[in-house]
């Protein structure tokens, strides 16, 4: 394998996104094998994917689908394919990807819980509920199942004393997680508890100031109290 590639591995694995990326750019790919060049592909598709860099992302994952080597590095893709999809709005897309995976028997907790997301985009709240409880069958410590089955039960209204103990789950398995923490501010309000719901909410703002959904619902429980 070039230096080039084998650094620019290692320098993803250390979470280094932008100097990996450089580093992988550089690969001359002239005398690669399909093999190598297949394993550049991957790894430019997770730092693209890091950087948030959607659409050269999407470029090179496929790549990998397409060269059909390895079948669970061509789950991988597939998983992070669907996850761009759901985050760029493209949730049909995304489900096409995860219907495919699950077709073949690729069944795991990430995937059913990543359908629910789709799902619950599309305002699916029934399907996206099936879904997270598939992704808790096979892994009931699943944080993402657990936080996003508790938010919708609670903020729905169909179960919001089940969604907040789910909740506190999440927060417990995750304690610094700010979407977490805001779920849990979100169920304690739906649930009528308005001071627990401000303390977590507060805490939820200060790990990540910048979320406009933390601060909304931030502010209609502040609202409440100064009304």
């Amino acid at each position: 394998m070039a230096d080039s590639l084998q650094e620019g591995i290692n320098l993803y694995q250390t979470k280094e996104w932008d100097s990996a990326l450089k580093e992988l750019l550089k690969v001359n790919t002239k005398d690669y094998s399909q093999e190598e060049s297949s394993e550049l592909a991957y790894y430019l598709g997770l730092c693209y994917t890091k950087l948030k860099k959607y659409d050269d992302a999407l470029l090179y994952l496929e790549q990998v689908v397409v060269s059909g080597q390895d079948p669970f590095r061509i789950y991988q893709c597939r998983m992070t394919l669907a996850y761009i999809y759901v985050i760029t709005k493209r949730s049909k897309m995304a489900e096409f990807e995860l219907h495919r995976l699950a077709n073949n028997g690729f069944e795991s907790a990430q995937l059913y819980a990543t359908l629910a997301y789709a799902a619950w985009t599309q305002n699916h709240y029934t399907e996206a509920v099936d879904y997270y409880e598939k992704a808790l069958d096979l892994d009931g410590t699943n944080t993402t199942a657990l936080n996003g089955l508790g938010y919708i039960l609670t903020d729905t209204g169909k179960d919001p004393i089940r969604g907040l103990r789910y909740c506190k789950k999440a927060v417990d398995l995750k304690p610094q997680n700010p979407a977490y923490l805001d779920s849990l501010g979100w169920a304690y309000y739906k649930n009528g508890e308005l001071l627990e719901a401000r303390t977590w909410l507060h805490r939820a703002a200060e790990a990540a100031p910048e979320e406009e959904e933390i601060k909304e619902h931030l502010r209609i429980v502040s609202d409440v109290f100064s009304g």
